[in-house]
């Protein structure tokens, strides 16, 4: 049983995703930090960097927005047609062709900012509905990947083919959430995308650069628009105006669902029905536990995110190679699982345990692409590596759950570790010996950590009083509650 919670709070909605009563996603939106992903803005080039093939846009963000040339409609797409890619053409044009600095441009938002980076764009605008994406600059039907049925591919493309016009411009993707849909359905949402496409277009045309021209429906609409299919059997949503707009849009839009979307009144927190509260919690944490007693090290950095699989308390049966395959194959599963729930993208390195059959490592990898095979975001994984590591990418396109929840420790400033009281202990030493050489003074004092403190009265009193000895001054000691570990001050007085 596949089911959608919806919370909403002053501030934040929250929507989350449960197939047979277990946590498989969870999507997240605040009032003062909603997704950019599928926005419209006027912008202006403010930069263009030739080396880079690539401008920086001014769309009214605290960070110029980021337009690589492929991600530009070359002026001959918009004759010659384009569906989903950029043509070859385009993907060589020189950037100074394309656009000039101070140039007005209207763009959409690829990628959120992500950490220090500015959001990323294109010109390739595409309009979403319930069962197509409207491409206004391409020309032609394409079919999604996921609809593997060739005699349904074949019925969606003549269907929505047969409603194009001949002096239409624009081309279509049919959407995974199209099959089994009526051809008077598709017909609606082209009619539907084609009156909103003609309303932005005149709307662009009024809006000064630098301000947001569309904005993409909120999260808990979203969610029906794009997460909702035949497959989900309950949407509860514990918020009666959240509720009653979902319920308008999926009458609109796709009446089937409208019976299953649900008002929670329960006296429970909606997301204390499958323990979704306690699945977040666990999902920030860096270890995640397997049932059979292996665990999964999860680390995210800038460049990418590594998984080491462990066997743990796990000892298996029978011999050593079974006791990893287990684990292994379990592991596969988990690390599906995790990577939507804490969405994490871009370059993912899983360290598996090392297996000495081959058949094994084919059955490993085969378990992690099944696993994968439900999650909305594109992926690849490659073939494992001579140093026996898994190497995949998964696409980013929104914050992951740890950037979107969580800030860096201020005590380590995101390093993961502080120094200790000892190593802190040496580094007040050779300060005093440095103030004493080049300041005249009646006595020191060291204000420091409580545990520091506490240590030079202990192990380190006699360094301490071989210091006073050889300064000729009185050493004082304060704690400093305030202070972290490692940080200190020797003040001269």
């Amino acid at each position: 049983m596949t089911e959608i919670l919806v919370n909403v709070s002053p501030r934040e909605v929250r929507a989350a995703l449960v197939e047979n009563g277990v946590l498989q996603e969870i999507f997240l939106e605040r009032a003062n930090r909603r997704g950019l992903i599928s926005n419209i803005y006027k912008g202006r080039v403010s930069r263009v960097l030739p080396g880079m093939q690539a401008a920086f846009v001014d769309i009214g963000l605290e960070r110029t927005a980021f337009l690589h040339a492929s991600d530009i409609v070359h002026p001959a797409v918009g004759e010659n047609g384009k569906l989903d890619e950029p043509d070859a053409e385009a993907r060589t044009a020189d950037i100074q062709a394309l656009v000039s600095e101070g140039g007005e441009i209207l763009v959409q938002v690829l990628k959120d900012p992500l950490g220090t980076k500015g959001a990323r764009l294109t010109t390739f605008i595409t309009i979403p509905s319930r069962y197509l994406v409207y491409m206004p600059k391409g020309r032609g039907v394409g079919i999604s990947a996921r609809i593997e049925e060739e005699s349904e591919r074949l019925r969606l493309r003549d269907a929505t083919t047969l409603f194009l016009q001949t002096d239409e411009t624009g081309g279509y993707i049919v959407r995974t959430a199209a099959e089994g849909a009526t051809p008077d359905a598709l017909r609606a949402d082209m009619m539907f995308l084609q009156k909103l496409w003609a309303v932005l277009g005149e709307k662009a045309a009024a809006t000064r650069p630098g301000n947001l021209v569309y904005e993409d429906l909120a999260l808990a609409v979203r969610v029906m628009r794009d997460v909702v299919s035949s497959g989900v059997d309950k949407v509860s949503v514990d918020h009666p105006e959240t509720h009653q707009r979902m319920l308008e849009f999926a009458r609109t839009f796709m009446p089937d669902m409208a019976e299953r979307i649900q008002l929670y009144e329960g006296d429970r927190p909606i997301f204390d029905l499958y323990g979704v509260e306690e699945e977040i919690q666990k999902s920030l944490e860096r270890k995640v536990p397997l049932k059979s007693g292996g665990y999964l090290i999860f680390d995210q950095t800038e460049s990418m995110t590594t998984i080491d699989v462990n066997t743990g308390a796990y000892v298996g049966h029978r011999t050593l190679e079974e006791t990893i395959f287990r684990t292994n194959l379990e592991a596969a599963v988990a690390i599906a699982r995790q990577l939507r729930l804490r969405n994490l993208g871009g370059i993912i390195i899983v360290d598996f345990i090392d297996m000495q059959e081959e058949e094994h490592r084919k059955q490993v990898l085969q378990a992690l692409e099944k696993s994968l095979a439900s999650d909305h975001a594109k992926n690849h994984i490659s073939s494992v590596s001579p140093l026996g590591l898994v190497e995949m990418t998964r696409k980013r396109t929104r914050e992951s759950l740890e950037h979107m929840l969580c800030m860096a420790c201020p005590t380590c400033e995101g390093r993961g570790f502080v120094k200790t009281p000892e190593t802190v202990c040496y580094e007040i030493f050779r300060e005093i010996l440095r103030q004493a050489r080049q300041f005249e003074f009646q006595e020191l004092m060291v204000l420091a950590h409580q545990d520091v403190i506490e240590r030079l009265l202990d192990e380190e009193s006699a360094a301490l009083a071989e210091l006073e000895v050889h300064t000729g001054k009185p050493i004082r000691l304060q704690t400093e509650a305030l202070y972290n570990q490692d940080q200190y001050d020797v003040v001269l007085l």
